[in-house]
């Protein structure tokens, strides 16, 4: 038996300076967060205001949340065991309940998606108990105390869905507060204390897998939408333009993250003394502003798409340029906790997309996003050539 689990346990078996690979059901349990964040753009396109904005970063923080904790579980756990497979069926089920009360979360459907939710994240922590052997002390003892942290936040979701949309809102805040605050605060517990980082031996590669495919799948959930968006305009000029604009963000976008990012995070939390603080801090923190650009972004794409010619305001500047600016700033500070130094193609990045902010009101929606999609290609490309300079 290993320091995790033998044979006789649902534990992954972890062999020195292995790689757990990440399983065809952990990309099928993937498909309904893609949906449920792809909801939320929809969401946010239609509804994008302060208001709008702030139920949308509440949902998708929630969403973040459950997608990244069930990621640290089957990085422990060995999801091609039947029970793992069903608990995963289970919470994609579940997750499918709450994607589809996204749209109307702070409507009619605001108690279905607050038990979805809160059934998800105490379903996995419970099942987690009673799949840890009584012998493992330390990770037992870990998850009753993030069973105590996701069963204080309870209270607030089932409430607040009762409750008017602005207090609903205040509501699912503080719950989603007391959430991200557990991680950060070791979810101390009375009597038994906080964990320690060394308490979350991940599998460091594995873990940098699974996000790296998450965010590539939003990447090319992204790049559908708009095609399906596309598919119902007419086919002028400056439609396909406003297409080209979109598709090359988004190239743009993945060349940022996995042209040096991807694989120098994953030999830097492979290669750690403590995998679980750089595992807390790089995938289930940092990850979240690069994800939420996606997001956004997205939103910037379906401005440009149905209105190329219409002047840019505010709110599409905010989506066109805030979308990638969230993104490279997540890259960022991703990127300078596996190396010395913010990335100076990044910085500028920020830079420029801070200047065209206002110069946004002098600007059609499709000039604005086409500047937004050449910083970004500057951005990839500097940091590119760059690379290939220094390793010369």
């Amino acid at each position: 038996m290993n320091e995790i689990g033998g044979n006789a346990t649902l534990l992954r078996e972890r062999t020195p300076h292995g790689h757990a690979r990440v399983t065809y059901v952990e990309l099928f349990f993937d498909l309904v967060f893609v949906f449920a964040i792809t909801q939320i753009s929809h969401g946010l396109a239609h509804h994008f205001d302060l208001l709008g904005a702030a139920q949308a970063l509440v949902l998708f923080l929630a969403m973040w949340c459950t997608w990244i904790n069930t990621s640290w579980v089957t990085n422990w756990v060995d999801p091609d065991r039947l029970p793992t497979r069903l608990m995963l069926f289970t919470l994609m089920f579940v997750g499918l309940l709450a994607s589809t009360a996204i749209p109307q979360a702070f409507g009619v459907d605001g108690l279905v998606f607050a038990f979805a939710y809160v059934a998800m994240e105490i379903g996995r922590t419970a099942w987690m108990l009673w799949a840890i052997p009584a012998e493992n002390l330390t990770m037992r003892r870990n998850f009753i105390r993030i069973l105590a942290w996701v069963a204080l936040p309870a209270p607030f979701w089932i409430i607040g869905g009762m409750l008017p949309e602005g207090a609903r809102l205040a509501c699912w805040a503080v719950a989603m507060a007391i959430w991200i605050a557990g991680p950060i605060l070791r979810f101390p517990v009375p009597r038994i204390g906080a964990s320690t980082t060394a308490d979350w031996n991940v599998e460091g590669a594995h873990m940098a897998e699974r996000c790296a495919l998450f965010v590539i799948i939003a990447l090319g959930e992204s790049i559908l939408v708009n095609g399906a968006t596309s598919a119902t305009l007419p086919a002028t000029a400056v439609v396909v333009a406003a297409f080209a604009v979109a598709f090359i963000g988004s190239v743009a976008m993945w060349w940022i993250y996995f042209n040096i990012g991807e694989a120098r995070g994953a030999r830097f939390i492979a290669g750690h003394q403590d995998p679980g603080r750089i595992a807390r801090i790089g995938y289930t923190y940092l990850h979240a502003p690069i994800v939420a650009g996606i997001v956004l972004a997205a939103v910037g794409d379906d401005f440009a798409l149905r209105h190329p010619t219409d002047p840019a305001g505010t709110r599409e500047a905010a989506a066109l340029l805030g979308g990638p600016a969230l993104y490279v700033a997540g890259l960022a500070a991703f990127k300078r906790l596996s190396h010395r130094y913010v990335p100076l193609s990044h910085c500028v990045g920020l830079v420029l997309l801070a200047i065209a902010f206002p110069l946004a009101s002098s600007l059609s929606i499709l000039a604005l996003a086409a500047i937004a999609a050449a910083i970004l290609v500057q951005v990839a490309v500097w940091e590119h050539v760059s690379l290939k300079v220094r390793a010369a």
